[in-house]
């Protein structure tokens, strides 16, 4: 499939791997501690949002890559703590490992996600065009999120009490750069639907760098999104399943996995910019119906189709689940022929969540 050029401006909404909704739960948490890092984390969301705004209105600044074309250009920044970004550079692109295994997992995550794309879909970093890639750790007091600016990651500690380190899952650095892949390509809008596909892109994004780490083929892989990131105080696995959306947690404090995983359940809310974090459910199961259903390595056939939808330019900013659906067939039946088992095994996969194809 030929790509058509697009802009590439950010999309206009701060992208954090922790929904809003979550944090909202645990910010009336009885609790102190628990209570207080999720207030300081949605309040600086808050702000990020606005800046997030802003980049979409004055675009994102445009660097040369030191590197040749087809090599990582990574750079890794402590905030110790702080929220001035980018922070103290601590470790830059074939620099030794250091002492701070915060540092190299993040280091080590950009670099995975950058062999993905490279190796899989022959993509040159996440605009195609061999972009530096750049991430903040060590962000804030207890903050208890994760979230790609436009520009770059950004990682907090988490609170020790609900939320772990952002680095150690190594889905989560691939879910918000998979925003940035999203940003240069089809810029999907960042609300309701072609927000929640907006989000499945990357917790795809997310699970395929997560599987190629493991070497898992899509039998073997545990499709949890975010899976070792709550503490053990906590009663769930991950912050999302693929595998059944709305079971990744049902804890006293959390409240429940609220994901559905057919449109039976879509959830209608003005909440979470239209309940792009919760909806997202419908189409992450249908990339699981469809990798199972073909499988092998999830990053081969089906990983391929989304990727030739989301870079062949025919997805738009304002894309809904059918339309994204639709353009899924017909990247499968354009690489791999009409009526075959890659065909019938999208079908059947968008079918079963309640997503029509025709």
């Amino acid at each position: 499939m030929t790509p058509l050029p697009r802009s590439p401006h950010a999309s206009p909404a701060f992208c954090g791997i922790v929904p809003p909704h979550l944090l909202d739960r645990l910010a009336q948490a009885p609790d102190p501690a628990v209570a207080g890092a999720a207030r300081r984390t949605l309040v600086a969301d808050s702000g990020h949002r606005t800046g997030r705004r802003l980049t979409t209105v004055t675009g994102v600044r445009t660097l040369t890559p030191p590197t040749p074309a087809g090599a990582p250009s990574r750079t890794v920044y402590d905030a110790e703590r702080g929220t001035r970004l980018p922070g103290r550079q601590v470790r830059g692109e074939g620099d030794e490992p250091t002492a701070d295994a915060t540092v190299n997992r993040a280091y080590a995550g950009l670099g995975a996600t950058f062999e993905l794309l490279l190796e899989a879909y022959g993509r040159d970093s996440i605009d195609g065009s061999g972009l530096p890639l750049d991430a903040t750790v060590h962000y804030g007091q207890d903050y208890g999120n994760a979230f790609w600016n436009g520009e770059r990651m950004v990682f907090g500690d988490g609170d020790g009490e609900i939320f772990r380190d952002f680095t150690l899952p190594v889905d989560v650095i691939a879910h918000e750069l998979g925003h940035g892949v999203t940003q240069y390509t089809a810029n999907l809008a960042y609300f309701s639907q072609p927000g929640a596909l907006n989000e499945s892109v990357s917790d795809v994004f997310g699970t395929l760098v997560k599987q190629r780490v493991l070497g898992q083929t899509a039998g073997q892989a545990d499709w949890l999104i975010g899976e070792g990131l709550f503490t053990d105080r906590v009663e769930g696995t991950a912050l999302r399943s693929m595998k059944a959306p709305g079971t990744a947690y049902d804890d006293d404090l959390l409240g429940r996995d609220p994901q559905p995983a057919t449109m039976e359940d879509y959830v209608h809310t003005g909440r979470d910019n239209g309940g792009v974090h919760i909806n997202s459910g419908i189409p992450n199961h249908a990339f699981y119906l469809l990798a199972t259903a073909l499988g092998g390595y999830a990053w081969e056939k089906a990983g391929q189709i989304w990727y030739d939808v989301l870079t062949g330019g025919k997805l738009k900013e304002t894309s809904d689940f059918a339309s994204f659906a639709r353009l899924t067939v017909a990247a499968a039946r354009e690489r791999y022929g009409e009526g075959g088992a890659e065909d019938e095994a999208v079908v059947k996969a968008w079918s079963t969540v309640g997503v029509p194809t025709r």
